[in-house]
């Protein structure tokens, strides 16, 4: 039996690397929390037989695994029970054959004020909310929002809508609250809407008709006129002359009718020789 080829196993791996897509989901789903509060990151794919763990980079580690000095791992999930400052990073799933899922960033503050914007890239042409959130006690307070440095707008109730996000909106977002501090920022990411293409119908390009396809019909014609049009005349004939058929000898009558017969096919043959 041959062996397949290296580029083919190549070539296999990788398709089944695209159909094995996972991805990395938050609880709660906020790219910012305080200290001291409780995070859990799980692994998630329709083909659940593959074994995938949790990684990150952070300033005291590099690509170490859940349970490796951070965590505690349950089958594909990783929970912290009280996360630091030092546990803001960047996690990500990676399996045993070396496929991984996005990465997301997670950011941990020692201080009283944080944005609560969403994890995962935003859909473009969906509503993203952002809140301007206190450590204690939670309170809606006025808030300045600002998006790569500038300053959006000032919201009362302290969080703010974006309605129908494009790419545009992608930036760098932290929030503000008067006697209370500024939120650390975060990197809101937009992604572009899927598109349907759909199938055209099949159109049927006409071009005008050559010099070859003319003579084919006239051929044709011709055909007709010459074979047919004789044959129907002198069926026409012999019906009528039947139906007026005058009254007498019978074979006489029979004489008759045979003696058209005889014409009619003689005049066919002469048209169509």
């Amino acid at each position: 039996m041959k062996k397949p080829s290296v580029p083919m196993l190549l070539v296999v791996i990788s398709l089944l690397r695209c159909t094995n897509q996972v991805y990395l989901r938050v609880s709660p789903n906020n790219s910012q929390r305080f200290e001291n509060e409780f995070l859990s990151l799980s692994c998630e794919e329709d083909d659940s037989s593959t074994v995938w763990t949790l990684r990150r980079n952070t300033k005291i580690d590099t690509g170490r695994q859940c349970g490796d000095g951070w965590g505690k791992p349950a089958g594909s999930s990783c929970n912290i029970g009280y996360v630091l400052p030092l546990d803001s990073g960047v996690y990500w799933c990676e399996s045993r054959e070396g496929s991984t899922s996005s990465i997301i960033n997670i950011t941990v503050s020692g201080g009283s004020v944080i944005l609560q914007s969403p994890v995962l890239p935003v859909m473009e042409g969906h509503d993203v909310t952002l809140h301007c959130q206190t450590k204690s006690p939670p309170s809606k307070l006025p808030a300045d929002f600002y998006k790569d440095g500038s300053l959006i707008r000032t919201e009362p109730t302290g969080h703010m809508t974006i309605h129908h996000v494009t790419k545009s909106d992608e930036g760098l977002y932290k929030c503000n609250i008067s006697s209370h501090g500024e939120s650390p920022p975060s990197w809101i990411s937009v992604t572009e809407e899927p598109t349907t293409t759909t199938t055209p119908s099949p159109t049927f390009a006409t071009s005008p008709p050559d010099s070859s396809t003319f003579e084919l019909v006239w051929f044709i014609l011709v055909l007709h006129l010459v074979v047919f049009c004789p044959l129907f005349i002198s069926t026409l004939l012999m019906v009528s002359l039947c139906r007026h058929r005058p009254t007498g000898n019978t074979l006489n009558q029979s004489l008759t009718s045979q003696t058209l017969i005889n014409q009619s096919l003689l005049s066919l043959t002469s048209y169509t020789a």
